[in-house]
């Protein structure tokens, strides 16, 4: 046994010492040495087997999610409708486009600014003490069609004697009133001179589609001849605003687009190119509070609804005239109507025989009580037809056959 031991392994030992050596000690030290080679094998191969799990899982997920599903024979199985076949992408942030054929600023004004006109009218009013003087006014006003007629406010051409239109380049002609709703404070102009060219017609819009914070943009003449063709532009503030005008509650656009004296009756315009609104009144500053942004505008489509009244020529009867209600009826000791002050000369009013003084109680066999019930019976009548009018003259009801003229 001790002969096949390997001496040389142990040179460094003295020969004395050698049989101290117990063999049970080497085998030791050589099993330890056996553990460790051993040991080292053993995890190595256990690491390539996880390594070799992972990867075997890692695949087949991404073979199951993203390459099985793009086989018709795994589209049919239970896995294939669990998974549901779905596909994960990045669809990156949402844009939102510019509103369709939206126009810029200087596009809306190019467009629509040569069918925007100035409304120039002389009017006759009453000082008291003063007497009658003669008053001139401006406002604004826009062309609808290639016959030359313009939508303006009632209350730019109230009591005009005369009416001048003012086109984008200064140039200026005639225009008559052809008819108003005051209570909606609308009126619709026309050129008279047939040899002028109509520059420019706007093109009306849906104010029933507005919404709140929509850009629109004011052209009008603030403030006189020298400011025609302003331009300012805002958003819509608010829709339906019931506002007290004069009386008269109107349910109007707000908006912040700057409005101020000269521009009513100008258009309110969207950013499509499209008259929305009838630009009429601004919040006017009181006492110490300081008011900025607050114009109003009459929605067009309270217009539209309008034209064809509007279309048919005003039917005038030819006087000047003031309700008697019914505190005055006591105390004047008359009867409710409308009191004659004067009658025009050469009117229709002065042939058929009504004289300043009269009370006029009937009208087409109406009762009449204010000028609404006038102008109502005149609504659904045409030039040239003959009204029966009741007036009350000296103490007793006379009746008498009244042609309607323009």
């Amino acid at each position: 046994m001790d002969n096949n031991f390997d001496e040389r392994e142990y040179s460094t030992v003295s020969q004395n010492n050698r049989d101290t050596i117990p063999e049970v000690s080497n085998k030791i030290v050589l099993a330890n040495n056996r553990k460790r080679g051993s040991g080292f094998s053993g995890k190595f191969v256990i690491l390539i087997v996880i390594i070799c799990v992972l990867c075997s899982s890692i695949l087949g997920s991404l073979f199951t999610l993203y390459i099985a599903p793009n086989f018709s024979f795994f589209q049919g199985t239970p896995l294939y409708s669990q998974i549901g076949g779905y596909k994960t992408q990045y669809v990156g942030p949402t844009y939102f486009e510019d509103e369709k054929d939206a126009l810029t600023v200087t596009e809306i004004v190019n467009r629509v600014g040569p069918a925007v006109v100035g409304v120039s009218t002389k009017s006759i009013v009453d000082r008291g003490f003063f007497g009658l003087q003669q008053q001139e006014g401006i406002g604004s006003g826009f062309i609808i069609n290639e016959e030359g007629h313009i939508l303006t406010n009632y209350h730019v051409v109230e009591g005009a004697q005369t009416v001048k239109i003012i086109f984008y380049d200064g140039t200026e002609t005639d225009g008559k009133v052809i008819n108003y709703n005051e209570l909606n404070d609308i009126a619709l102009i026309k050129l008279t001179d047939s040899t002028v060219t109509v520059p420019a017609t706007v093109s009306l819009g849906d104010s029933d589609e507005l919404l709140v914070g929509e850009s629109v943009v004011a052209i009008g003449s603030p403030l006189g001849k020298e400011f025609i063709g302003t331009t300012t532009k805002g958003i819509v503030s608010a829709l339906d605003r019931d506002v007290p005008i004069n009386g008269k509650t109107l349910k109007l656009l707000q908006t912040d687009t700057a409005i101020n004296p000269g521009n009513s009756g100008g258009p309110l315009i969207n950013s499509r190119g499209e008259v929305i609104g009838i630009n009429t009144a601004k919040y006017d500053n009181t006492g110490t509070t300081s008011v900025e942004g607050i114009g109003f505008a009459i929605p067009i489509n309270q217009a539209k609804q309008k034209l064809d009244e509007l279309s048919k020529p005003i039917l005038r009867i030819g006087i000047r005239g003031r309700v008697i209600d019914q505190s005055m009826s006591s105390n004047l000791n008359l009867p409710e109507g409308i009191y004659v002050v004067e009658v025009e000369s050469f009117s229709n009013a002065e042939k058929a025989g009504i004289k300043s003084g009269d009370v006029i109680l009937k009208f087409g066999g109406n009762d009449v009580k204010t000028f609404d019930d006038i102008n109502s019976v005149k609504a659904n009548h045409n030039v040239g037809d003959t009204i029966k009018v009741v007036v009350y003259r000296n103490g007793s009801n006379q009746e008498i056959d009244l042609v309607l003229n323009e």
